[in-house]
């Protein structure tokens, strides 16, 4: 696959060095690692910090910023970062109050965060950590604490971060981020594989098919469908949401529609489309909508759908103003 990179070996550092280049003013590097922090220091919050493996921009970093995570650490592309590098990163964002990490579930994920968290201990650093596990797919219900963790990731740093800035406790914001995840689903499906840089394509789909639940580095699906409509695909995502999160008439709901890559916005505005005419049929009140790439597999073709059911908590810190790079909220929706 052609990309536009220098040479394979550099392309998560010289990514790193154009994002701190290009957000000098808010950001910077951690010192020795793949990692970034905001500039601006509060030593009065909880740090909230993220990571994984790079490859999925503009997660994990695209997520530090004002009212978000105050730090991630980034791995190889598709593979988690070393405890060292989280390490590091935790140490450059800490606070007096404590450092919440979110860490999505995968294993080299969870095993490197909690060899980290366990190396802060050692250093008599206060953290905790945080699963997000939102992917319907990759787990049946009833086991929703072996799901991945994907696009929701977003959703849940968004209220997490601003539990911290308005004061939360280590344990507060920690049981903000894990109620988020508890009213957090997502489903995906993808049209086209992705690769890493230098490679091909790590798996095929055929040209009338699509994945139905397909992993974000091109873990398989619940099943190959044969390609239809648009708006039957966005059905059979939506109806699984809606069963999954046990969506009532009356709820309200954030929407995340979600790139994985090469869709383009005119086709994320179809999928909305749909999406929204399903919810009004329900009486599922959508509060706010977010549609773009914001976590995505490379030049994967295909989207993902997120939502979250908002209680007054969540909504009141929903509604927090924050600002990154690559997402922003002004206030009240």
């Amino acid at each position: 696959m052609k990309k536009l990179i220098n040479e394979v070996d550099d392309v998560v550092l010289e990514s790193l060095d154009g994002f701190v280049a290009a957000n000098h003013r808010t950001h910077q590097k951690v010192n020795g690692v793949n990692g970034v922090i905001r500039k601006a220091e509060n030593n009065k919050k909880v740090s909230i910090v993220l990571g994984g493996g790079s490859g999925h921009e503009p997660v994990f970093l695209g997520l530090v910023g004002e009212g978000m995570a105050d730090g991630a650490a980034l791995g190889s592309v598709f593979a988690s970062p070393d405890p060292q590098t989280i390490l590091e990163v935790i140490k450059s964002a800490y606070t007096d109050e404590g450092t919440l990490c979110l860490v999505i579930n995968y294993a080299g994920d969870t095993m490197n965060f909690g060899m980290a968290s366990e190396l802060a201990g050692y250093e008599d650093l206060k953290v905790e950590t945080a699963l997000v596990t939102d992917d319907v797919a990759s787990a049946p219900k009833g086991q929703e604490d072996e799901r991945r963790g994907v696009a929701g990731l977003l959703f849940i740093t968004k209220v997490t971060g601003a539990a911290a800035e308005k004061g939360y406790s280590l344990a507060e914001v920690k049981q903000i981020a894990e109620k988020a995840n508890r009213l957090t689903r997502t489903m995906g499906i993808a049209l086209t594989p992705c690769s890493l840089p230098g490679s091909k394509p790590n798996f095929t789909i055929g040209e009338d098919e699509y994945e139905f639940g397909m992993g974000i580095h091109g873990e398989p699906g619940i099943k190959t469908k044969k390609l239809k409509a648009a708006d039957e695909i966005v059905t059979e995502i939506i109806e699984g949401l809606v069963d999954d999160l046990v969506l009532q008439g009356g709820d309200e709901v954030a929407v995340l529609v979600n790139s994985t890559g090469a869709t383009t916005i005119l086709e994320l505005n179809i999928v909305f489309r749909q999406v929204a005419n399903l919810l009004k049929k329900q009486n599922i009140h959508i509060y706010d909508t977010n549609i773009g790439s914001f976590c995505t597999s490379l030049e994967m073709a295909g989207v993902s759908i997120s939502i979250m059911k908002l209680d007054n908590e969540l909504k009141s810190l929903y509604n927090e103003p924050a600002y990154t790079p690559y997402f922003y909220r002004k206030g009240n929706a």
